[in-house]
């Protein structure tokens, strides 16, 4: 038999007390004279006898009482024949799964509520321990210090669901380093309340628990249920424009193993909802819809997608964030001969006529090279060589997702150029000598299936010849994707991916005397389709799972401190500035202050500092992960499995039993006895009062 009190044992030297008034009668006795005593004699000798039976039988039932009270503070109990066993010294670890998943429902009842009264109960079991830690998926700074039962059963009432999964590993670390600082190179053990869902628990083979700890699993046994979730969300173009029919396309994932038929999704924007569409998703499998709409005014607008999914109802809303006609930066550098008097500038009269763009003329021999930061394509027409300065920051502008298009010189250095536009993906360019007389070559008809002229052609006129352009080419090279070609096979206009951005090469000058492409309608759709796609590809939404987020921003400075704003929340999360690009690190629930909790849907970009602080630079959408919308999860049997070297971790079967306590209690406690020892204490208590009263001797 052990005791979890021991030191209680010591109350036994209050059996001393009785035992001493027994032994020792501090009454004083008075004579008695009788003129006859013989009879009295015989009575005396009765009545002493009796007496000391009556007083021995009192002095056991007060030492017994006493002895059974003490044993029953010291809470004895018969040891396990676990080996793994139980303690109430040392520190109790609790880790109580809050992540989303968590909402899962058994008979109308949410995991979380099971978890949270399976704990409640068992810290009945530790109502007396000192050295408790409850531990849940926020991290906080309170969670690191140990407390009682009660203060523990106070704080469970208090636990909300948390947008931070966190792996096991990462539980498991938090635990051992409060565990090493309050009880270094001691026992310990730890209990862990989840679903144990497989795509955020992490790698379990990599999980090796200390040989000192004795790890407790308590699984819910939870049991895959449907869960649509949205899986991405994109625009069907580049840019938006107002007053136009626009498309967005939604992909649905179905997380669960029952199919979802004519599940409605809808689309509000600006909280009206503008689109209704409809899905069938089979169990694992994914469902893409399109969704209309229609913007009256530029600007940001806030975008929903809506659908109603029981009883995971986390991931059933998504916010997205669009921009309604932004500005394209075109930067038109010339060279010397088209500086000052010259031809039409077909360049100027593309992009300047229209306000969907922002059009600047530099010569390329002096122009502030920061202003690429704020270019989104550059047109280099006329300019004879590219080298120095120039060729540096043109390359790291395509290189950091800009868009270029290179249009020759009459008499341009191709070995310049080829040395620039190698790196740039463009291979063996080579000056060709024109045609005699500038003879122009026809253009062949162009691939009206590439996407690149996906709308520039109407259907109705996509089988008609159409009357093509000549052009006299300066020069040739390989590679890229052939946009625009002539008759004779050669290449008159290519598309080159690099990174994010593009690099567009024309084979000839736009003046009349090398073609008269620049004068044909073909022209204009063309240097449009450059201009949409060297916008950067909206990013309609972010995650908070993302370690690192990009936005761009306008004229940064190394300064300038942005934070996110949302009602009452203000966050300055940790960030730095490269290029017009502007990097920040979510913070974790952890690393927020008291009382401050990051939801999903709108944020604001702004200033926190300057003359321009509070200054809104751009709105942001905010979503959680879809990590826990995955309805897969580890059985006991496979966690068994996964810990079968780590004979110090035990796993139940169900969390959802009812006699979980108890059944932990007798496998891992013992048989607790201090209940038996109580009831003996109270019934040798009895009986003294009974031998008091009723042993009357004469």
């Amino acid at each position: 038999m052990s005791f979890v009190n021991p030191s209680f044992l010591f109350g036994l030297l209050a059996l001393a007390v009785p035992i001493a008034i027994h032994l020792f009668n501090f009454r004083r006795t008075r004579r008695v004279y009788f003129t006859n005593v013989a009879l009295l004699k015989t009575v005396q000798t009765e009545t002493k006898s009796f007496r000391r039976l009556k007083h021995w039988l009192i002095l056991l039932a007060r030492c017994l009482f006493l002895a059974c009270l003490v044993l029953a503070f010291a809470q004895p109990f018969i040891p396990s024949q676990n080996k793994l066993g139980l303690s109430r010294q040392g520190v109790t670890s609790l880790y109580l799964d809050n992540s989303y998943s968590m909402q899962n429902e058994l008979n109308e009842k949410r995991y979380l509520d099971i978890a949270t009264g399976k704990l409640d109960e068992l810290l009945t079991l530790f109502r007396n321990a000192t050295s408790l830690q409850l531990l849940t998926n926020d991290f906080s700074a309170e969670e690191q210090r140990a407390g009682t039962a009660e203060a523990v059963r106070d704080r469970v009432t208090s636990v909300r669901f948390a947008h931070t999964p966190r792996t096991l590993e990462a539980v498991y670390r938090r635990q051992r380093n409060l565990l090493s600082s309050l009880n270094p190179g001691g026992r310990n053990q730890l209990f862990w309340f989840s679903d144990f869902q497989k795509s955020t628990v992490g790698d379990l083979n990599r999980l090796q628990v200390d040989t000192t700890d004795r790890v407790f699993i308590v699984p819910l046994d939870a049991q895959p249920t449907k869960n649509i979730y949205v899986d991405s969300v994109w625009l069907s173009t580049p840019f938006i424009r107002e007053m136009q029919n626009n498309s967005v396309n939604v992909t649905l994932r179905n997380g669960g193993r029952e199919t979802v038929r004519n599940l409605p999704v809808r689309l509000y924007l600006d909280d009206t909802q503008t689109s209704t569409a409809s899905a069938n998703v089979e169990p694992g499998g994914a469902a893409t819809v399109s969704l209309n709409f229609n913007v009256t005014s530029k600007g940001f607008h806030r975008g929903r997608i809506v659908f109603e999914d029981y009883p995971i109802t986390f991931d059933n809303e998504y916010f997205f964030v669009i921009e309604a006609s932004p500005s394209i930066r075109v930067m038109h550098l010339t060279g010397p001969s088209l500086t000052g008097a010259r031809p039409v500038d077909y360049i100027r009269t593309v992009y300047s006529n229209d306000s969907l763009f922002q059009f600047r003329s530099f010569s390329a021999q002096n122009f502030d090279v920061g202003l690429l930061k704020e270019t989104d394509l550059v047109v280099l027409e006329g300019v004879p060589a590219v080298s120095g300065t120039l060729r540096n920051e043109l390359d790291r502008f395509v290189r950091q997702g800009g868009s270029i298009t290179v249009i020759p010189d009459a008499n341009p250095d191709a070995t310049s150029y080829a040395s620039f536009l190698g790196g740039l993906g463009v291979n063996g360019l080579q000056a060709t000598p024109p045609a005699p007389g500038n003879t122009p070559i026809s253009l062949a008809d162009p691939d009206r299936n590439s996407p690149f002229f996906s709308d520039v052609f109407q259907r109705s006129f996509q089988s008609e010849p159409l009357n093509l352009p000549g052009a006299v080419p300066v020069w040739r090279w390989s590679g890229g994707n052939r946009l625009l070609a002539l008759r004779d096979g050669q290449t008159l206009l290519s598309q080159n991916r690099v990174g994010s951005g593009y690099v567009y090469v024309l084979a000839n000058p736009l003046t009349p005397s090398y073609g008269n492409l620049a004068e044909h309608a073909l022209f204009v759709p063309v240097m449009y389709k450059m201009a949409a796609l060297s916008v950067r590809a909206q990013r309609t939404a972010y995650s908070f799972d993302d370690n690192l987020i990009t936005v761009p921003v306008t004229n940064p400075s190394e300064k300038t401190v942005y934070k996110l704003k949302r009602d009452k929340l203000d966050i300055i999360p940790v960030q730095r500035v490269v290029g017009n690009q502007l990097l920040l690190e979510m913070p974790k629930s952890n690393e927020l202050a008291n009382g401050q909790n990051v939801e999903a849907g709108y944020y604001e970009l702004q200033l926190s500092n300057g003359d321009g602080a509070g200054k809104t630079e751009r709105l942001l959408a905010f979503n959680h992960g879809n990590r826990e919308s995955a309805m897969d999860f580890y059985s006991a049997t496979e966690l068994r499995r996964a810990f079968a070297n780590q004979p110090n971790v035990e796993v139940f079967d169900s969390i959802q039993d009812g006699d979980f306590v108890q059944v932990l209690e007798q496998q891992n406690l013992g048989k607790s006895l201090w209940k038996y020892f109580l009831l003996a204490a109270l019934g040798f208590l009895l009986l003294e009062i009974g031998l008091v009263r009723f042993m009357k001797g004469v």
